[in-house]
């Protein structure tokens, strides 16, 4: 071979089987090569690879662990969280269909809901996710194709009630699709849920650096969500999923922390002068505790509070530790004032039903010591009283 020939066919170094890596290697391909055109046919007969947009080895290691953790057969990751949604979204509806979602849903399901979708011909009806009777009673009076709900819900930390939700929306002929993010993908997995999706951004990446979704169910039901995948083209990058695998093997780890974080940090404020309502559901006070206590392993790295005075904004000044950024999850504390969370798009009578007050601040437990966040919340609470 000539030198620009070499260059293009570098010497294949494959390990042996009985030597395998430690770390899985990334597979920065695209392409992947066959023999002949028949090995082609077999192989990608029997699910093999060919073209990175509709699989690759790296991110099939992360959507194969992903499908355990959460106690499924399968899984399919993509770019982003919201990507996740919208793409299962329009994968599983079409004209005509009818939504049961929440006003606690994250804003941007929200919009895909009411907006986008709607211009397609997909209707909805919009609860809050403690309307429990309504829920039967929607389900049981209008045929729906999809029940979208969270727990626990961004950012007050709501918790569904999944038996009765999963059980109402069996018996009427509705999937039911749980955005569990908040939650993790190793809770809830023991419910009959028919699609968790999962923005991967948060506690699988974990460091705040790499943006990814995932959709997760039985092989049977994932299969055509799948191929409309491919489709769409909201590829995950294969370093991206290699960062998320290796995320993974300390998610646990740093879930777990950040949920003792959370825990103290609760109690602490709790009886705060300066704090109305702490949103927690490890407290015994939060109304579904028990429930949460049923459900849940791990209560969760999110704290939400309401202030007795419009003050949102001065407080999060004043702390010193929080950074006032989006998402959750990171090794870093956040925070998120109302003024920049948004979530005031609903009519004003459903954001009193789903708690969504000015007043009402988010908290992302990062790796800090816990009474190091505890007293910079203490501070900046003084300096509103």
């Amino acid at each position: 071979m000539k030198l620009p020939t070499q260059t293009s066919h570098p010497p294949v170094t494959t390990p042996a089987a009985n030597n395998r890596p430690l770390v899985s290697p990334i597979y920065q391909s695209v392409k992947f090569a066959y023999p002949d055109v028949a090995a082609t046919r077999e192989g990608l007969a029997h699910d093999g690879y060919f073209y990175s947009r509709s699989s690759n080895p790296t991110t099939r290691q992360l959507e194969l662990s992903l499908a355990r953790l959460q106690g499924r057969d399968d899984a399919v990751v993509c770019a982003s969280g919201v990507g996740a949604i919208a793409q299962t979204l329009f994968s599983l509806l079409q004209q005509g269909d009818h939504v049961l979602c929440f006003g606690e849903l994250y804003g941007p399901t929200r919009t895909l809901v009411r907006r986008t979708l709607a211009r397609y011909g997909v209707k909805h009806t919009m609860l809050s996710i403690y309307d429990d009777a309504d829920i039967e009673q929607v389900l049981a009076t209008t045929p729906t194709r999809l029940v979208v709900f969270e727990s626990p819900t961004n950012p007050v930390t709501r918790i569904a009630d999944i038996a009765r939700i999963t059980a109402a929306a069996r018996r009427h002929g509705a999937l039911t699709l749980l955005d569990n993010t908040l939650a993790g993908p190793h809770q809830h997995g023991s419910y009959d849920i028919d699609y968790f999706l999962h923005s991967l951004t948060k506690y699988v990446s974990g460091h705040g650096d790499v943006m990814g979704g995932a959709v997760i169910a039985n092989a049977e039901l994932l299969a055509p969500v799948r191929r409309d995948f491919s489709l769409f083209g909201g590829t995950l990058d294969p370093h991206a999923a290699y960062l998320m695998q290796r995320g993974l093997k300390t998610y646990l780890l740093r879930y777990e922390a950040q949920t003792r974080t959370a825990q103290a940090l609760a109690e602490a404020i709790s009886d705060h002068p300066a704090v109305t309502c702490v949103h927690y559901p490890g407290l015994p006070q939060h109304p579904r505790h028990a429930l949460a206590c049923e459900q849940m392993q791990h209560f969760g790295t999110v704290v939400s509070f309401d202030l007795h005075v419009d003050a949102a904004d001065l407080f999060t000044d004043a702390l010193r530790l929080f950074a006032i950024a989006p998402s959750m999850g990171s090794a870093e504390a956040l925070v998120m004032p109302p003024s920049l969370a948004g979530g005031f798009d609903l009519p004003a009578d459903l954001q009193a039903r789903c708690g969504m007050t000015t007043k009402t601040v988010r908290l992302s437990m990062g790796l800090e010591d816990a009474s190091d966040l505890i007293g910079d919340v203490l501070q900046a609470l003084h300096s509103i009283v």
